[in-house]
């Protein structure tokens, strides 16, 4: 496993843990932000997504 996609997957998936705790959407509405798996999961497969091999 090349050890840039896992460090884009981890910092991925740490910004998208902050993005739902200071940004998130407070009433649960918002599928993407107000649940923290799958804001977490998001965030960590765009960060695989950018650092992966061309």
């Amino acid at each position: 496993m090349n050890m840039r996609m896992v460090i884009g997957g981890l910092a991925g998936a740490v910004i998208g843990y902050l993005v739902y705790r200071f940004i998130g959407c407070r009433t649960g509405a918002c599928p993407l932000t107000g649940n923290p798996y799958i804001a977490v999961a998001l965030y960590a497969l765009l960060g695989l997504f950018i650092t992966r091999n061309p």
